[in-house]
C-alpha cells in the first residue's frame, strides 16, 4: 500500500472503507487450491468478484500471488497472498 493508507484507513471517517477492503479479502466456504481453475471468479464477503488465474505453477488472485496456500483453520481456509487487494 501507498505511504500513509493505513494511517487513512484506520480513522474512524474510514470504517465503512476499511471493512470493504478486508472483506473483499474473504471468500464463504472452504476453497482448497486443488479447488481452483484458471479464470475461476469467486464471490467475496464484500459482494464483489475475483479472478483466480493459475499461470507457469502459481496462482494469482486478482494481480496478487498466493505465497502460501491451504493453511487450514478451524472456520476454514487461508491463502496468503504478496500484497493487498483493493475492491473497484
Amino acid at each position: 500500500l501507498p505511504a500513509g493508507t493505513v494511517d487513512s484507513l484506520v480513522k474512524p471517517e474510514s470504517k465503512a472503507k476499511l471493512q470493504s477492503i478486508l472483506t473483499y479479502h474473504v471468500v464463504a466456504g472452504k476453497v482448497l487450491s486443488t479447488d481452483l481453475t484458471d479464470g475461476m471468479k469467486a464471490k467475496t464477503v464484500n459482494g464483489a468478484e475475483i479472478t483466480i488465474h493459475l499461470k507457469d505453477g502459481k496462482v494469482l488472485i486478482n494481480d496478487a500471488e498466493v505465497v502460501v496456500a491451504d493453511v487450514l483453520t478451524d472456520n476454514g481456509v487461508i491463502h496468503a497472498i504478496n500484497k493487498v487487494i483493493m475492491p473497484a
